[in-house]
């Protein structure tokens, strides 16, 4: 029996063969096979709908992948750290500089000892030096290379002669640097250009990174393969397959993750970067972007930096064993790390060497030459990460007042301050051992100390310590902590008091004598001299020199608290100061480095003088952005900060700074004047020489007390900094307006020089004395010696 519907129902699985009749045997019935027609029906509509789908999702990945990457590209590219440097030595007949201080400088700037023949090597035979140097692009013009016979004897340079190079009378060493100012992911670079990179440079590279660099797209899928083929055969990792491209998109882009992802990523950037920038970009971007090792937290990128910091020299200046060696550290930074693993990283850059000349990109014999050198690497890096960061600290604020944070941390400025590496060193060391002389470090409250150094004739910071730890970067405490000055402040209450001829001289008679004041309050102030004694009336001068107290007070409550803070705001105060009678004893908190600006002062003849840390700041090129010249402004009459000095200078000789001498020479004049503030809580001193003004303090950070005074605390760091710095002796310029008289100072009257306790005192013009006393013929002859010697 047949019907008609029996092929539908068979295709759909129904098929009357199967089904029961009376009698018959009941069979199985096989299920029906689908057509393969119908069975994949569904499945290409959906594989397409797919396909479209991630089509789209890939061209939206893709476009903002490109906004990424031209994004980098064509904005800025690269921060660069502003790179700061110290003063530039100078090196002339006569100049300044002892054996151990050219040493150092030649150091810190990358020198090597070696033949004294390579640019950036030096040889030293006793006094002699002989010294290649680099050549420097300063900000007033290109210093060129230069081979120097250098002959040092004592503290001076006794023979200059230039042995090969331009002559010149004068040649400056190129400064050393002396730390940067990092952007916050502190990865640091030198940007190079193509041109820059020495004649075979290249080449190298390619063949050992990326030999079809200039054949592929971005992806090499050949160079996949052979890296398969190769790893396999060794049986481990001996060869990457990514391109150069490749390894730009992901150091400059991505993430160090092993994923898939991520390297999906890679090779759709590194498609796009072909697509956009030629291979001469893209290849100049590699050579500053590649990372080349660590310095502490700072990264080391590019081959410019990388030939600096491990050779000391431009990446220009390198041979062959030299940039084969940094272009075997891309493989691995810290595993062939030269100055850990010297052995590995000569295997690795011999290794380069063989494969460049397997390559024919070398001859064997040039290759044999080249391996035979050795690492040749300089045993330090030529500069480490800010080695004085107090001092820097001081810097970044001055130039806070002109450039903003981000520019510094990223437009690559040069920097070029006004520290002396030798000066810097000779703080540093002297605030150490005299602080563990006094007191070892290691209890709950240690001394702590601060000391800034500047040119007393400029008012450039030469030196500056923030604390008994010179690289710690924590608390600054010359710049950041405000303690009572104590008697340091007596200088400004005499100098306003000489300012009035008619009624003050060196030789005025003033009352040592006890009083106190009460105030609206009622309180009562009392003030008293450090050792309780009462003297009767002493001449100002001893009043100074001896740093009697009440005094001080005395002529300051003469005079008007007012008048003597506004002689501190002529001299450069900016911060308010309490107009109470205390502050005439130094209850005035202060940070040294503004002690240091108003001692500037009378260093200078009664300048305002404002400190300056910094000479010039430049473009990355070269190109001059800011030249910070001297700015000096006459605010204190010269006639009166002579008779200061004068007095100052018998601080030294006869007063509370007469230990000073000590350490340094006797015929080293000096003048200076000691602080304490009660229970020994701050002990200060400030001093000048003819060359150097410095400002010590010394104390405990949490204020309590200690047994020092200002003659047993700060003076002997300052004196043990003096004596090993090369100096002249204050010899002080008379002005005009200002006589020398033979005086007896306890009478106040004029005498004969023969005359025991004759002394030879500066007047301003008709000011000394008007009576005269004779004597017998007897001679103050030591005393008048020295004071006499002083102005010669």
């Amino acid at each position: 029996m047949t019907h008609k519907g029996y092929p539908r129902l068979i295709a759909f699985g129904y098929n009357p063969a199967m089904t029961k009749t009376p009698g018959s045997k009941k069979t199985p019935r096989k299920p029906a096979r689908k057509p393969r027609s119908r069975r994949r029906a569904w499945f290409w509509p959906l594989f397409i709908r797919a396909a479209l789908v991630g089509l789209v999702v890939l061209a939206g990945w893709m476009v903002y992948l490109d906004a990424v990457v031209t994004a980098r590209f064509e904005g800025k590219r690269f921060e660069v750290p502003s790179r700061v440097y110290a003063r530039p030595l100078e090196l002339y007949e006569g100049a300044s500089v002892s054996r151990a201080g050219l040493r150092r400088e030649l150091e810190l700037s990358g020198y090597q000892a070696g033949d004294g023949v390579a640019p950036g090597s030096f040889r030293q035979a006793g006094g002699r030096f002989i010294v290649s140097t680099r050549g420097f692009d300063f900000a007033d013009g290109s210093e060129p290379r230069r081979r120097l016979d250098i002959v040092v004897s004592g503290d001076r340079v006794s023979n200059f002669r230039v042995l090969s190079g331009q002559s010149a009378a004068v040649v400056r060493l190129e400064p050393a640097r002396i730390g940067g100012i990092y952007p916050a992911h502190k990865e640091d670079r030198v940007l190079v250009r193509l041109s820059d990179m020495p004649a075979g440079f290249v080449a190298t590279l390619l063949s050992i990174e990326d030999r079809d660099f200039f054949d592929h797209f971005g992806v090499a899928p050949l160079s996949i393969a052979r890296a398969f083929w190769v790893n396999l055969q060794a049986g481990r990792v001996v060869q990457g397959g990514s391109t150069l491209t490749q390894q730009l998109a992901k150091n400059l882009y991505l993430s160090r993750d092993k994923t898939l992802l991520r390297k999906g990523n890679e090779a759709l950037m590194s498609l796009l970067l072909e697509l956009h920038y030629d291979k001469s970009e893209i290849l100049e971007t590699y050579l500053n972007e590649v990372y080349l090792g660590q310095a502490g937290t700072r990264s080391i990128h590019g081959f410019g930096l990388g030939s600096q910091f491990y050779f000391g020299e431009a990446v220009k200046d390198l041979e062959l064993h030299e940039y084969a060696l940094l272009i075997g550290l891309v493989k691995g930074p810290s595993y062939y790390n030269p100055r850990r693993h010297p052995q590995r990283a000569l295997a690795r850059r011999n290794l380069i060497i063989e494969t460049l000349a397997g390559a024919g990109v070398i001859e064997k014999r040039q290759a044999e030459s080249a391996q035979a050198r050795p690492l040749g690497i300089t045993a330090k890096p030529s500069y480490s990460e800010n080695r004085y960061p107090a001092y820097i600290d001081l810097v970044r604020r001055h130039l806070a007042r002109d450039y903003k944070q981000e520019d510094l941390q990223s437009d690559g400025l040069r920097i070029f301050t006004t520290l002396d590496p030798a000066i810097q060193g000779a703080a540093e060391e002297a605030v150490a051992s005299t602080l563990d002389r006094l007191e070892p470090a290691g209890g709950p409250s240690p001394l702590e100390s601060a000391m800034v150094v500047t040119a007393r004739d400029t008012g450039e910071v030469v030196a500056l310590v923030g604390g008994r730890d010179p690289q710690f970067a924590g608390f600054n405490r010359a710049l950041d902590a405000r303690r009572p000055i104590g008697s340091l402040i007596k200088p400004f209450t005499y100098l306003t008091a000489l300012t009035e001829a008619r009624r003050y001289t060196l030789t005025t008679p003033v009352e040592d004598r006890g009083f106190s004041l009460v105030f609206e309050n009622g309180q009562r102030w009392q003030p008293a001299n450090y050792d309780g004694e009462e003297r009767g009336p002493v001449p100002l001068h001893e009043a100074l020199s001896s740093s009697y107290n009440l005094p001080a007070v005395r002529v300051g409550l003469d005079l008007g608290v007012p008048e003597v803070i506004k002689t501190l705001q002529r001299l450069g105060m900016n911060e308010p100061v309490s107009s109470y009678p205390s502050m005439l004893l130094g209850a005035v908190p202060m940070t040294p480095v503004t002690l240091t600006s108003l001692y500037q002062g009378l260093a200078t003849s009664g300048f305002n003088m404002p400190l300056r840390s910094i000479r010039d700041v430049t473009t990355s090129k070269g190109q001059s952005l800011s030249r910070y010249s001297l700015n000096i402004d006459q605010v204190v009459d010269p006639a009166a900060v002579h008779l200061v000095q004068y007095a100052m200078q018998e601080t030294m000789r006869e007063g509370t700074g007469r230990s000073a001498y000590r350490y340094v020479s006797q015929d080293l004049g000096l003048a200076g004047k000691t602080g304490t503030t009660d229970d020994g809580r701050d002990s200060w001193f400030a001093g000048f020489s003819g060359d150097l003004l410095a400002v010590t303090w010394v104390g405990r950070d949490d204020n309590t007390k200690t047994v020092l005074t200002g003659a047993t605390g700060a003076l002997p760091v300052w004196s043990r900094f003096m004596a090993n710095v090369p100096q002249h002796g204050l010899s002080p310029v008379v002005p005009d307006g200002v006589q020398y008289h033979w005086v007896n100072s306890q009478q106040n009257a004029l005498t004969d020089e023969r005359c025991e306790n004759a002394r030879l005192i500066p007047f301003i013009t008709g000011s000394e004395p008007g009576a005269r006393v004779t004597c017998p013929g007897n001679t103050g002859g030591r005393l008048r010696n020295w004071f006499e010697g002083l102005f010669e």
